[in-house]
């Protein structure tokens, strides 16, 4: 016989209170039978606890009971071993309240006895019934929850809306939704302004502007969400709802045909492709990703954006977030055509050839075009700072690259353990901010060779020297006369006093791009500098 002492608790129930003002009432029998039994059991070292748990007037349907709370509070503080009880439908008559009073019982080291049906979960033939109880109170749950999914999917197929939040541009009242006006307004805008925007992400911006902060995901649910054109879904499948629909059927379709077209682009862009995946990191050494986003005339934007960005770590952002790709690949490559000529800074990757391979591989160099491929494995690194770049190269790969040219063959991929040295190059280059206040790359990055265009250059002259000649008061007529040339073509020639500086500034420096020719300019229609120069910037 063991020598530690089994706490047992009696509790007794009693549906009604009827009865209850007897002297010896339903509750006190059952309490005296418990008692008896408790005695029955002192080899056991069975011991009775003074604390009286009597429900009075309480149903078994339910846990609503004090007194069976409290004994549920006890038991997990430890102070119950065993609940004695004179049935077991005096505990509970709910079978999914019977396996939630026994999983506290087994995560306590508790169990309970029902005196008159021989249930003891002390025994293993007591442990046995309760599985088998527990079985059956999984069955009930399972029916139930079918039941409850029969009645849903049944609902939906009717197009009845069965709860939850309702989409935004909706409100729900008596278990139905209807439009919201003014957020139906605000829905429909969204539909549109995604249609001439055709991006999420300048939709989000649009929205910051007009007062609505809405996460790009939740514009991704909402352009997606066929609840706007009055459908009800389950499972993938829509029905025609009860409800009204505020989108209409011809936008909706816009909106998909749109997302369906981003997605497909989307998938033929390999991010891994670019020059400096995994190679490029910000002024505060963080890694920065190529992206990309579609403007409002669908011409794609390539870029690479900070990691701090990305993960909102905000307090990690240095200066520079956000740099355009093509940009700064285009950097990269005229950087690595200077690279290659300069004997300067390739003089300490041949410095140990013999003098004739050292001439021979330069007269190579001068004339060999080297290709992103070889870029990057050539690149450990490129850090940007907030005016300057840092190009980091693999000292051993330079090295390897040059015998490869010399001896016209392959360059060999080294492995990582080869690769033991570097070399780190800064160059300045400029910042100018973009409208959202990040921070990009913009300009030129190597000074460019000049290309003068005299007759470019002549025609400006003239243009400026018309235009101050117009706000003097005279007419284009004095002047077609007096220069004998025709009326329309002075008007033409006027045109261009009104370029953008930054064109002009580039005809007058001699670095003006190659298609910036006398033809090109007259057929600018567009007033707005910007506009003018994406026709020679793309």
């Amino acid at each position: 016989m063991s020598d530690k002492k089994i706490r047992c608790a009696i509790y007794t129930r009693k549906s009604t209170e009827e009865g209850l003002e007897q002297e010896f009432n339903s509750l006190q029998a059952q309490r005296e039978a418990c008692e008896a039994y408790i005695k029955s059991q002192k080899h056991e070292n069975w011991q009775l606890l003074s604390t009286e748990y009597d429900d009075g007037g309480y149903s078994g349907g339910n846990m609503e009971r004090p007194a069976l709370k409290r004994l549920l509070l006890d038991i997990k503080a430890g102070l119950v071993d065993i609940i004695v009880v004179y049935k077991i439908d005096r505990l509970t008559r709910s079978l999914m309240d019977f396996s939630k009073i026994v999983d506290v019982l087994d995560k306590h080291n508790a169990s309970f006895v029902s005196i008159t049906q021989h249930f003891n979960t002390t025994t293993s033939m007591g442990r046995l019934t309760l599985n088998m109880l527990l079985s059956f109170a999984q069955f009930e749950r399972e029916v139930t929850g079918e039941r409850i999914r029969d009645k849903i999917s049944a609902s939906k197929k009717k197009g009845m809306w069965m709860g939850g939040k309702p989409p935004l541009g909706y409100y729900r009242k008596d278990k139905k939704i209807y439009p919201d006006e003014g957020k139906a307004i605000l829905i429909n805008n969204i539909f549109k302004k995604y249609i001439e925007l055709k991006s999420t992400t300048f939709l989000k911006e649009w929205l910051n502007k007009q007062g609505h902060n809405i996460s790009v995901g939740n514009l991704n649910c909402i352009l997606r969400n066929k609840a706007y054109i009055g459908l009800v879904g389950h499972k993938g499948t829509w029905y025609q709802g009860e409800h009204q629909g505020i989108i209409p059927i011809e936008l909706f379709e816009q909106v998909q045909a749109v997302m369906a077209d981003n997605r497909i682009n989307r998938q033929h862009y390999d991010p891994k492709k670019s020059l400096l995946s995994g190679k490029l990191y910000d002024d505060k050494g963080n890694a920065m990703s190529p992206s990309w986003s579609t403007g409002s005339s669908g011409k794609k934007y390539r870029y690479y954006v900070s990691q701090a960005i990305i993960r909102k770590e905000f307090v990690k952002l240095g200066k520079i977030s956000k740099v355009s790709l093509p940009q700064l690949e285009n950097f990269i490559d005229s950087w690595f055509e200077q690279f290659l000529r300069e004997k300067a800074k390739i003089h300490s990757y041949i410095q140990h050839f013999e003098v004739n391979k050292q001439k021979q591989l330069l007269k190579l160099l001068s004339s060999y075009t080297i290709t992103r491929n070889i870029e990057k494995v050539l690149i450990k690194c490129v850090q940007l700072k907030p005016n300057e770049v840092e190009i980091t190269l693999h000292t051993e790969q330079v090295v390897e690259l040059f015998n490869a040219i010399y001896e016209n063959r392959e360059m060999r991929l080294l492995k990582p353990e080869e690769l033991k040295t570097e070399n780190t190059y800064t160059e300045l280059y400029r910042i100018g901010t973009i409208a959202n206040g990040e921070k990009i790359i913009v300009g030129q990055f190597i000074e460019p060779k000049k290309h003068p265009n005299t007759e470019l250059i002549k025609i400006l002259n003239q243009a400026y020297k018309w235009h101050q000649e117009i706000i003097n008061g005279a007419s284009t007529q004095d002047i077609a006369k007096r220069d004998k040339v025709c009326v329309q073509y002075v008007r033409r020639i006027l045109n261009l006093s009104f370029l953008s500086p930054k064109i002009v500034r580039a005809i007058l420096n001699g670095t003006q791009p190659a298609d910036c020719t006398l033809k090109k300019l007259l057929s600018i229609k567009s007033s707005n500098w910007q506009e003018q120069e994406q026709i020679f910037y793309k």
